[in-house]
């Protein structure tokens, strides 16, 4: 059940032990190691244990695709087909462009590729995701990936969800592979005789796929665990909105984690009390109540001692209940993606606001961003060199080469002049 407490010492204590649970004891290396050993024959016996379908062939063909839209409600197509054009809408305004520009004899610039492919993991299990594959693959295909590959869990009759294949074909997957769990990451990682390796690995997973990304050497978008909200909230604000936010948070796995930070004892009052009427009739009741037992409502100061609290911390996810969340927006510094005002739940970010759901958990938004198209793009530098633009900055070269002890360097660039003696 959900708790409050006084100041934030018990919200820190509590991600800590959350952090814990994601150590790996060697299990999750032993399975990549025996992927890359085996191949094939590895990836069978893991989908036999843990998934209780036998594969023969890997990848999913047309046919299933087709009759995966059969499967799947009209209404639902229709719902992925608005996510898929505002997730387009807003990464095409993140591409950046590829520039040159001269100055003195010295022409400069960068050239802004895609990766050769990108590999994307979609959960199964509890619940399954079509919403993130189109937040992780249409960013790559923005981006002129020419390989895009998807790899999820079968069910025990060797299918993959409809929803998820409908989502893949809307988004463009190239690929469609029906394989989970660590043993899909290492797949994508190493390849086998089936499944040729990719280029980078995103999309979120359990704790056995977070572990396996973290241990491959191929490039991940960013490390990450358990899911997680931190709600801001004033005295004013509506107790119903901010329970149903922390509950949509909390039904994602019982290891994910909702926080409030409030000033307002009788506010925490007022959403501990929604939240306890709220378990009486959702479905997931084992999900929620062991997910809000890691979470909690903290009666802090103020609302600056909120948001020095929410930048310590980092969150995946940040929503401001408040009058004014302009003002406060200024002062963030760390976190995945944020939510101003009443009327942005996580679920609009989760689903159609166009930002990206693939977003840095358990404090690693301090270092990383949301995933987005710079995750699938390299960038090289290039310059073109005037006799006249070496000539011009010939002293300052060699005044440099020599102050670090490199005369072939100097020497590499005056001999360029000697036909002038």
């Amino acid at each position: 059940m959900i708790e409050i407490y006084e100041g934030e010492k018990a919200l820190f204590e509590k991600n800590k032990e959350r952090k814990l649970l994601l150590e790996d004891d060697g299990y999750v290396r032993s399975i990549l190691l025996d992927v890359e050993n085996r191949g094939d024959e590895a990836l069978r016996e893991y989908t036999l244990k843990f998934d209780g379908a036998k594969i023969d062939d890997f990848l999913v063909d047309q046919d299933e695709i087709i009759e995966a839209y059969e499967n799947v409600d009209t209404e639902l197509i229709e719902a992925l087909e608005i996510s898929a054009e505002n997730i387009e809408d807003f990464h095409r305004r993140e591409l950046p462009q590829s520039f040159l520009f001269e100055k003195k004899g010295i022409t400069a610039g960068q050239m802004i590729l895609p990766v050769e492919s990108a590999g994307i993991y979609v959960p199964g299990g509890r619940a399954t995701y079509p919403s993130t594959v189109l937040m992780a693959a249409i960013p790559p295909k923005i981006c002129g990936v020419p390989r895009i590959v998807v790899t999820t869990p079968p069910d025990k009759n060797g299918r993959c969800n409809d929803a998820v294949l409908v989502a893949s074909d809307i988004a463009g997957v190239d690929e469609i592979y029906k394989v989970g769990g660590a043993q899909a990451i290492a797949a994508m990682s190493y390849g086998t005789e089936s499944i040729k390796e990719v280029s980078k690995i995103v999309g979120p997973g359990n704790r056995f796929v977070t572990m396996a990304k973290k241990l491959i050497e191929t490039p991940t978008e960013f490390p990450a665990g358990p899911s997680e909200v931190m709600i801001l909230a004033e005295e004013n604000s509506n107790p119903r909105f901010i329970a149903l936010d922390m509950l949509a948070q909390s039904e994602h796995d019982p290891l994910a984690s909702a926080y409030l930070l409030t000033t307002s004892k009788k506010l925490a009052d007022k959403v501990k009390k929604e939240i306890e009427n709220e378990l009486k009739v959702l479905p997931r009741k084992e999900i929620l109540k062991e997910s809000l037992k890691r979470g909690g409502i903290f009666i802090v100061s103020s609302i600056d001692n909120a948001i020095d609290i929410s930048n310590r911390f980092a969150p995946e996810h940040l929503e401001i209940m408040a009058k004014e969340p302009f003002s406060l927006l200024t002062k963030v510094k760390h976190a995945g993606s944020v939510f101003l005002g009443d009327y942005a739940p996580e679920a609009i970010g989760d689903y159609v606001s166009g930002t990206n759901h693939v977003l840095p958990t358990s404090g690693f938004a301090k270092f990383y961003s949301s995933l987005s198209v710079d995750d699938f793009l390299k960038k090289y530098t290039f310059q073109y060199v005037t006799k006249e633009g070496l000539k011009n900055y010939r002293g300052a070269i060699s005044t440099l080469a020599r102050s670090e002890g490199l005369f072939a360097h100097e020497k590499a660039v005056n001999v360029r002049f000697e036909d002038e003696k």
